[in-house]
């Protein structure tokens, strides 16, 4: 029997401790087994449908699919836990630093005054992390200002 308490609600919290215990000595065997490659095709079918989902209009099936969707990535990042790369938090953060970036028009001092100013400024940010990485620099490292100057430079 496994330490896990049942619970009315869960939690991100819970789902990582949850794909541990999946993944520990005492799991599920088939879930030890899997690696990125393994799974690989269960990402792609769980992302075709939650657009099935979204497609349906049925909100309690694109509630269960985005789960399903959430838990790919929660495997991917728990087997690269186990392989010293990185986890689930650092997943996070690395999408919270990715919106920050993307959207000097909200967190920092360029103007976006409409939906295709925005979409504009989205796509020329990521032609700049796309030349940025071509050069070697870390984009996950580079802050709003820097990004603001380079997007300045390019206009």
């Amino acid at each position: 029997m496994v330490d896990f308490v049942s619970k009315l609600r869960y939690d991100l919290d819970d789902l990582k401790k949850l794909m541990r215990i999946l993944r520990g000595p005492n799991g599920c065997p088939w879930d030890l087994e899997q690696t990125h490659k393994s799974i690989r095709d269960n990402l792609l079918e769980e992302a075709r449908e939650v657009t099935e989902a979204i497609d349906s209009g049925i909100s309690e099936d694109l509630l269960e699919e985005l789960g399903d969707l959430l838990l790919q990535v929660v495997f991917h990042s728990e087997i690269a836990s186990e392989e010293n790369s990185f986890n689930l938090d650092d997943v996070i953060n690395a999408t919270c630093k990715k919106l920050v970036r993307r959207h000097p028009h909200v967190f920092g001092n360029i103007k976006a005054n409409n939906k295709t100013e925005s979409l504009s400024i989205w796509d020329d940010i990521k032609q700049i992390e796309k030349c940025a990485r071509a050069q070697g620099r870390r984009i996950s490292d580079m802050t709003v200002e820097e990004m603001e100057a380079l997007y300045h430079q390019m206009h």
